[in-house]
């Protein structure tokens, strides 16, 4: 049996001129795509999508300082600027001829209305009721806007740039203008239109002044959105630092800790006469755990080190070194008292060491916010816990002794390290206008803390 291999043909390659059509346009002409895609979104699409005005928020300054009756109804100024501008229009312009008042109802004041609801419709109303404005006039008036369809167009153009974004501003001064110029130049019989002019002029003025303005509050927008995303990083990198902070302090706690665990566990079978293999070989697996323990805990901490950190000589503080941080804190000119209440004892380290570092942070605040203000710290030796009470009066010459800025992480880290314990912390002003730190730390007995 003969085998038959059946090759498919290649198709024939098109000619070169094939691809023309999608070839990259010239830039000048994707220029013009793009603008009048925008044109088109701007004005065509959706044009007589509803978008009531909404009210004004009655946060604002003009609505505050009014009276609470009067307040319900004030949100709805706009509406009633924007009504009160057509009547005005309507007022200036008269009966546009044999039609009557309402003709000039339908073409000057229904476009300034619709601008509440429909914004890009009432433009392109504005114009068809231009038009029908002139028609029982004559050729020989003044073309194309009557008196009040000239005054109701410039209403409608300033309150739909107002609702919208300030490129559809130009869009509509651009399409005016060719309205103008066409409708004198197709129907005015070779009359030129004086208001034509007046209005580009005019419109243009308004129109401009809403752009300004809509730009600048936008800048204040996006600044102010900026401020804030830039306040919250901060904010976060702050607390970051702060936990970080804490991290390594407590790492010479906890180290310390598990290093005793280790050496007792080495030396314990040394105590006992002929101690039992099993017993020998429980505390070597307790040994190896807290080495490995210790180990782990170091790799953490490296993590969270930072580059230029150096491990402290000398051990953390507790509560018995109290006294010699107020000594430095009155020698740096800041007077300060202590008073102890309740049975002292001594408390797990990490508690010890976090009630040592907010006093010393709430005293820096003191001597940064408000030097010379007189202070009190208080310890309360309670059941469950230890309370504390850091407390300065306001500063006795604010004149001659200016506050010092700090870096905005004394609070953070005092609330960090209560919450890391489970406490509780407020802080805030006194009525005398000084400042009140206090903090509860649940805490046992230290063979409680270290299990």
């Amino acid at each position: 049996m003969t085998e038959t291999t059946h090759t498919e043909a290649m198709p024939p390659r098109p000619p070169d001129d094939a691809f023309e059509p999608y070839k990259p346009r010239s830039p000048e002409t994707r220029a013009l795509l793009e603008a009048l895609g925008r044109l088109r979104q701007d004005l065509f699409h959706d044009a007589f999508a509803y978008r009531p005005l909404p009210p004004m928020s009655p946060d604002r300054p003009f609505v505050r300082r009014l009276p609470v009756r009067w307040r319900e109804y004030a949100v709805w100024t706009p509406h009633l600027v924007v009504t009160a501008a057509g009547g005005i229009a309507l007022l200036v312009g008269g009966s546009p001829g044999p039609a009557g008042g309402l003709l000039a109802t339908l073409v000057v004041l229904v476009p300034v209305l619709m601008t509440l609801a429909r914004p890009v419709a009432a433009f392109w109303l504005s114009l068809v009721a231009s038009w029908i404005g002139t028609l029982p006039i004559g050729p020989w008036d003044n073309w194309p806007w009557t008196t009040g369809g000239f005054l109701s167009h410039l209403i409608v153009l300033t309150v739909v740039a107002v609702r919208t974004r300030p490129r559809t501003a130009g869009w509509m001064w651009a399409i005016t203008a060719l309205y103008g110029f066409g409708f004198v130049s197709v129907l005015g019989g070779g009359h030129y239109g004086n208001d034509v002019g007046s209005m580009l002029v005019v419109s243009a003025i308004a129109l401009l002044t809403v752009t300004v303005r809509q730009i600048r509050r936008e800048a204040e927008r996006t600044v102010t959105a900026q401020q804030s995303e830039t306040a919250q990083e901060r904010s976060r990198r702050t607390l970051l630092e702060e936990r970080t902070t804490i991290a390594r302090e407590l790492h010479d706690v906890v180290a310390h800790h598990m290093s005793v665990v280790a050496i007792q566990a080495e030396a314990a079978p040394y105590r006992v006469q002929d101690p039992p293999p099993e017993l020998e070989k429980a505390f070597v697996t307790i040994r190896e755990n807290a080495v490995a323990a210790l180990t782990e805990l170091r790799r953490v901490l490296g993590v969270v080190r930072a580059a230029d950190y150096e491990a402290p000589d000398a051990p953390q503080p507790t509560l018995a070194d109290l006294d010699a941080l107020l000594a430095n804190v009155r020698e740096a000119g800041l007077p300060v008292d202590k008073g102890v209440t309740g049975a002292v004892r001594e408390l797990p380290q990490g508690v010890e060491l976090s009630a040592y570092r907010i006093v010393q942070e709430a005293l820096s605040n003191t001597l940064r916010h408000a030097p010379g203000a007189p202070a009190r710290v208080e310890i309360g030796y309670v059941i469950g816990g230890l309370g504390l009470r850091i407390v300065n009066g306001p500063p006795p010459r604010p004149a001659l002794l200016k506050p010092s800025p700090g870096a905005g992480h004394g609070i953070t880290g005092m609330r960090e390290r209560v919450s890391m314990l489970n406490g509780a912390m407020t802080a805030a002003p006194t009525a005398a206008g000084g400042y009140e730190v206090t903090v509860f730390l649940p805490a046992g007995t230290p063979a409680d803390g270290d299990a």
